[in-house]
């Protein structure tokens, strides 16, 4: 059953009790990059394979987000600036103990593509806090993972 989370604004990427920031590059451009991001909701289960499924909701205002294990997410998109920034907080969910939480998407052109920066900003209780430090190095591989296989879709589509 989904449970309503805290509802929190852009602030809380700084602010939140709990961040973890991953980095790495893709060699496209940050239009591109934005564009899988943002506009190809749909479309980030071919490339972030923790994504089952995802789609875009209330006109593009939200996201509804499916991850491997049956964990569900209802999203409203706060930031939407194209080629620089995509963030989003998640309302409801299943996953036991999270409190509050918000995905940031930073995106910087490079000498040869795009620095793509993940800030997983999150709260709930301190048992809660101290679990997603222990799968911090799982999800940066993830999230590095997944910039790689983006890298590589974005080539194909280009090519």
């Amino acid at each position: 059953m989904a449970r309503r989370l805290r509802s929190v604004d852009l602030d809380f990427v700084r602010a939140a009790p709990l961040r973890l920031v991953f980095a790495a590059e893709v060699s496209a451009p940050a239009e591109a990059v934005y564009r899988a991001l943002a506009e190809d909701v749909e479309g980030w289960p071919g490339w972030f394979t923790a994504v089952t499924s995802a789609r875009p909701t209330t006109a593009g205002a939200g996201r509804e987000i499916r991850l491997r294990g049956g964990t569900l997410f209802q999203e409203t998109v706060l930031s939407t600036e194209p080629g620089e920034r995509y963030a989003y907080r998640v309302d409801e969910t299943n996953a036991p103990a999270v409190q509050a939480l918000l995905e940031e998407w930073r995106l910087s052109p490079t000498r040869t593509g795009t620095r793509v920066q993940w800030t997983f900003a999150t709260d709930g209780p301190a048992p809660f806090r101290f679990a997603v430090r222990l799968v911090r190095p799982a999800l940066g591989r993830s999230f590095r993972n997944a910039v790689r296989r983006l890298g590589t879709r974005l080539a194909g589509a280009s090519a």
